[in-house]
């Protein structure tokens, strides 16, 4: 109760912002289906776009494909390395069965705006959009260029987006030196407003794996058989307890969370190194915290399993698909060669669907302290965490072109508000849309003008 409290304290508290025309162009936006698959990202360029003539901002579209859209604008400045503002149109598909309103309604209930986006990534988007047109209409003198930038395709790895821009119009970022983009958020830590700040992330693997064995009928079971062996695969890889190992930034990240904790479960996070050799506070971390858990080893996700088309007949060919993330350092074939050992199968043949580089952006930038400056004029007492994030955003694409790159959401979430990510009753307040557009607004101020 008293962690609400202080939030509610902070709400009142926050600098008031205007907040009906991002309300209002939140909902327009969550109405818009760009589900991935098949993503139709053009609705969203073109909404976007809309709102970009009625500020008086040029800008320019590609399509990756048709259907697959992109669009940024640009306000021009002096001779410092150029912002990217980025948010990805493409949100995940949802289940209207599991949700209390329409996924794709933008209704607002209990001062909460409902859709799937609100938070991955169309709210950020609208924020971003807010501010940026606010610092168009400010009339200040720039000292760099600042970019507005939406993308297609970020769910399914940003090939149709992010990643064809970089390889198609390169000359757009010849000039940029720093990026914000999804990752990062706030909570509350004890009595203090915590912000994460993704620096980077584990490396996306992902895998298919496909069986082959002698087909037949469903009457007459086989002593083997692809789905046999896709299963025995499979739950050899879901039991697998992969060696966890600690890197200078999780121990970073969890030592700073210890500050805001007591007893046993400081010491832990203090020295996280030796923690993770504890078994039962593993097991809470998992149970509790898997996305914490999850940035202490690499880790595998069964996620999609395919057999026979027909019940009564044994398939010669199975196949399941691994979701792994490995952590920076990690190659990749040998992970691989060690999840061959693991199967112990040669009619099971792996193939990689995805996968990406690592890098590591440095908080030593006037970026990082602007960020800083922005979030205390709105919240008192915060603190930003470098953190590593266990999912892996575009953010990935511009670090390897050395564009120090910063998850950033400025937004503060109670206990249970982001459950929504991915999953049922994707949600965002009111409040913390309006707050958010502030925070990026001062942020805008600090950094791009002189």
């Amino acid at each position: 109760m008293k962690n609400l409290a202080i939030f509610l304290v902070l709400l009142i508290n926050a600098a008031s912002v205007s907040a009906d025309s991002a309300t209002e162009r939140l909902q327009e936006y969550l109405r818009i289906d760009t589900i991935n698959p098949p993503g139709s990202e053009s609705k969203g360029v073109a909404f976007l776009a809309r709102l970009l003539d009625e500020a008086g901002i040029s800008y320019e579209t590609a399509e990756s494909v048709p259907g697959r859209g992109n669009i940024w604008a640009r306000l021009k400045g002096g001779d410092e390395p150029a912002l990217i503002l980025l948010h990805h149109i493409d949100v995940v598909p949802a289940n209207a069965e599991f949700w209390d309103f329409d996924p794709l309604s933008g209704e607002i209930h209990d001062g909460y705006i409902y859709g799937r986006g609100a938070i991955d990534t169309k709210g950020l988007g609208i924020a971003q959009l807010e501010a940026f047109i606010a610092l168009k209409e400010s009339g200040k003198r720039l000292n760099r260029d600042v970019i507005y930038m939406a993308t297609a395709d970020e769910e399914a790895g940003g090939l149709f987006g992010a990643g064809w821009l970089i390889k198609n119009r390169p000359e757009l970022f010849e000039d940029v030196g720093y990026l914000i983009n999804e990752g990062g958020s706030g909570m509350m830590a004890r009595d203090h407003p915590a912000f994460s700040i993704e620096v980077t992330q584990k490396v996306p693997l992902w895998l298919r794996l496909t069986a082959t064995d002698m087909p037949g009928h469903g009457s007459a079971p086989r002593v083997t058989s692809s789905v046999k062996r896709i299963v025995r695969a499979g739950q050899r890889i879901a039991t697998t307890a992969f060696e966890k190992r600690v890197l200078p930034e999780v121990a970073e990240y969890f030592s700073a969370l210890a500050r805001y904790e007591e007893g046993p479960r400081k010491q832990m996070l203090e020295d996280i190194e030796s923690a993770v050799q504890n078994k039962s506070f593993m097991m809470t971390l998992q149970l509790d915290e898997p996305w914490r858990a999850a940035l202490l080893s690499n880790t595998c996700s069964l996620t999609t399993l395919q057999g026979s088309e027909k019940i009564n007949v044994v398939p010669p060919q199975a196949a399941l698909e691994l979701d792994c993330r490995l952590l920076p350092g990690q190659d990749p074939d040998e992970f691989i060669a060690d999840l061959e050992t693991i199967i112990n199968d040669d009619q099971i043949e792996i193939t990689k669907l995805l996968g990406f580089t690592a890098a590591v952006s440095d908080t030593n930038t006037p970026l990082y302290g602007a960020i800083q400056h922005s979030v205390e004029l709105t919240f008192e007492n915060a603190v930003l965490i470098p953190s590593v994030a266990a999912g892996f955003t575009d953010s990935h694409f511009f670090r390897d072109l050395d564009i120090v790159s910063y998850g950033f959401a400025p937004f503060l979430f109670l206990p249970g508000e982001r459950t929504g990510i991915h999953g049922n009753n994707e949600r965002i307040s009111i409040l913390n849309l309006e707050r958010g557009v502030k925070v990026l607004t001062d942020l805008l101020y600090k950094f791009a003008t002189e």
